[in-house]
């Protein structure tokens, strides 16, 4: 049994085409001058990744139930559309969501599914629950980082179905959207299709609720960053030292998420040889998640070069799926 699974769990590295901050040039860049701010993938190693999943969990988090809700009730009409032979899935993390499309997917013919994410424990972990959930089911583990450039992606015979879902899309600037989303047309064949998930512009105290829960796990995430620092850069960071703030910005349609400094401070980056002075209540950056209307969205796919074929969207209007096409 287990060498079965073997054969259908495979794990290779993806070198990027173009270079990619590490977390020394990030810190560099973005914390050792003001405003101070460091780039939310940092915020994915192990633990966070299973924060983030009892993030998703709770009450307030709208976003995930309600993109599940959206694939589970149109998984079947997306699989019958893009009729794919290979599912690549860019931020896959526990691919929880993705199972949705795997079930409308079992009717069909065997597909190969291509996590890519920088977590390669996790990758593996959930590749193997896959494959034992699936048995029809091959999943072929990318590492590395999608930000560096899609083009050392494996050349896939038949459809694919490329995917970014979470609403991951609004962790970027407008100008890191366009960019990601013409590298994706860059890569996809004239028969591919684009599945696109974006969270949608809504009454302040929903998102803010969503980003501050009560249970606080959304604030040990977000200082959970702060281990993330003191074990790759050798800092002082205290975590007692910060608290978590989210709040969403109105005239940019963005949450902003910061650690936020309780007292003056010195803290020791070792790996850099400098130490960060904060004062009270200094913040530092550590995401921002934007929010779109319907057109946005559509707007945006259109100028990144895709048609798009059909837009999902629940009867509150809180979140999209856009399935879309190279033009």
């Amino acid at each position: 049994m287990h060498e079965i699974h073997a054969q259908r769990l495979t794990s290779r590295r993806i070198a990027p085409i173009r270079p990619v901050p590490d977390i020394l040039e990030d810190a560099s860049a973005g914390l050792l001058q003001a405003p101070r701010s460091l780039p939310p993938k940092y915020f994915y190693d192990d633990r966070g990744s299973r924060l983030f999943d009892a993030i998703c969990e709770t009450p307030e988090y709208y976003p995930t139930r309600t993109e599940e809700g959206l694939l589970a009730r149109h998984a079947g009409d997306i699989i019958a559309l893009a009729k794919p032979r290979h599912i690549v899935e860019f931020g896959s993390g526990t691919a929880r969501k993705t199972r949705q499309l795997f079930d409308a997917c079992q009717r069909r013919q065997s597909t190969s599914y291509w996590p890519f994410d920088v977590c390669e424990s996790m990758l593996l972990e959930s590749g193997q629950q896959l494959v034992e959930d699936y048995d029809w089911l091959t999943v072929n583990a990318l590492v590395g980082d999608y930000l560096g450039g899609l083009l050392h992606l494996p050349r896939l015979d038949g459809r694919c179905l490329y995917l970014f879902l979470g609403g991951t899309i609004g962790n970027f600037t407008e100008t890191q959207a366009g960019e990601f989303l013409r590298d994706v047309r860059a890569v996809m064949k004239p028969e591919d299709f684009l599945l696109l998930g974006a969270d949608r512009v809504k009454e302040a105290d929903v998102l803010h609720a969503a980003y501050n829960d009560d249970a606080g796990i959304t604030a040990e995430f977000n200082l959970n960053l702060l281990r993330v620092l003191n074990r790759e850069l050798d800092a002082g960071f205290r975590l007692d030292g910060f608290r978590h703030e989210a709040l969403f910005n109105p005239a940019a349609a963005q949450i902003e998420m910061y650690l936020v400094s309780n007292c003056g401070q010195s803290v020791r980056l070792g790996a850099l040889d400098r130490t960060l002075e904060l004062a009270q209540g200094e913040r530092i950056l550590t995401e921002i998640s934007r929010k779109f209307t319907a057109p946005g969205l559509e707007a945006m796919l259109r100028r990144a070069g895709f048609d798009v074929c059909r837009h999902f969207e629940p009867g509150n209007g809180y979140f999209s799926l856009l399935l879309a096409r190279p033009q």
